[in-house]
C-alpha cells in the first residue's frame, strides 16, 4: 500500500513541475514582497496660513473710562489672517490610533474697529480698535489614521498678543493697551500624506482667552492710566503642509 501512494505523490509532483515549467515560473522563485504599511509614526515640521475672526468685549467695570471717553463698554467682531510654522511628533499604535504633541506659532493681523456716538459730547466720537498679532500654542494631538489620511483633535494652551486703542474725533484723549494673554485651545482636522514624507492638512482652532484686566494709558495727557475688562476669543481656519522625519513610506 505504501509503495502505491508514495508513486501517486511522484507523479503529482511530477505533473506540478510539468505546469510550471511549461508557463515559465520557476518553482525555487521567491514570493513577491508584501507592500509596505504606511505609518504616521514620526516627528515633522512645516508652515500654515489661514483666516481668523473673533470678538472682543470691552466693559468699563472700574469707572475709569467712562467719564473721559463717554462711553462704558464696546463690542466689536474682528477678522484677517495669520501665517505661522509648527512643529510636532506623532505615534501610531497597531490600531490605527496616535497620540502626538505639537507646538505653533502665527503672526499676523485679526483686528477690528467699532465707532460709538457720544451724546454727552455733540459732534464727537469714540474709536475702540483692537488687533491680536500674535497666537501660540502647545497642544496634545488624538487621531484615527486610514492609511494615508488621518483624522485628529487637538487641545492644550495658548497665548495671544493684543494692542488696543480708544480715541475719539476731536483728539482729547488717545488710550492705549498691550497686553500677552494666555489661554486655551481646541480643534479638528484632516491631514493627507500627498508624496512620501509631505503631508497637507486643512484645520480648526477655537481660542478662548476669558475676561482679563488691561492696563490703558493715554498717550495726550502724561500719567493718566487705569484697567479696562477684556473678554476676548479667536476662531482660525488654516491650511498647512508638513515635512516628516523617519515617515513610513
Amino acid at each position: 500500500m505504501k509503495p502505491i501512494m508514495l508513486a501517486g505523490a511522484a507523479l503529482s509532483l511530477l505533473r506540478v513541475s510539468a505546469f510550471a515549467a511549461d508557463i515559465g515560473v520557476p518553482l525555487s522563485s521567491p514570493l513577491p514582497p508584501l507592500p509596505a504599511i504606511f505609518t504616521w509614526t514620526s516627528c515633522y515640521g512645516g508652515g500654515h496660513a489661514g483666516g481668523g475672526w473673533g470678538q472682543k468685549d470691552l466693559t468699563d467695570t472700574t469707572g475709569f473710562l467712562a467719564p473721559t471717553t463717554g462711553f462704558s463698554s464696546a463690542n466689536l467682531d474682528i477678522t484677517g489672517y495669520l501665517i505661522g510654522g509648527q512643529i510636532g511628533c506623532d505615534y501610531q499604535f497597531a490600531s490605527n490610533w496616535l497620540i502626538g504633541i505639537e507646538g505653533t506659532v502665527s503672526g499676523g493681523k485679526i483686528t477690528g474697529t467699532t465707532n460709538i456716538a457720544l451724546p454727552a459730547f455733540p459732534g464727537d466720537s469714540a474709536t475702540f480698535k483692537e488687533t491680536t498679532d500674535f497666537l501660540m500654542s502647545v497642544t496634545g494631538r488624538v487621531g484615527y489614521a486610514w492609511d494615508r489620511w488621518m483624522l485628529f483633535g487637538k487641545g492644550g494652551v495658548a497665548w495671544a498678543g493684543d494692542k488696543y486703542s480708544a480715541f475719539d474725533a476731536f483728539s482729547t484723549y488717545d488710550f492705549e493697551g498691550l497686553e500677552n494673554r494666555m489661554g486655551w485651545t481646541a480643534g479638528w482636522g484632516v491631514e493627507w500624506a500627498v508624496w512620501q514624507d509631505w503631508s497637507v492638512r486643512l484645520e480648526y482652532d477655537y481660542y478662548g482667552f476669558g475676561q482679563r484686566n488691561v492696563l490703558f494709558i493715554d498717550n495726550s495727557i502724561s500719567g493718566l492710566a487705569g484697567p479696562e475688562n477684556i473678554k476676548q476669543s479667536i476662531q482660525v481656519i488654516s491650511l498647512g503642509v508638513n515635512f516628516h522625519v523617519f515617515a513610513g513610506p
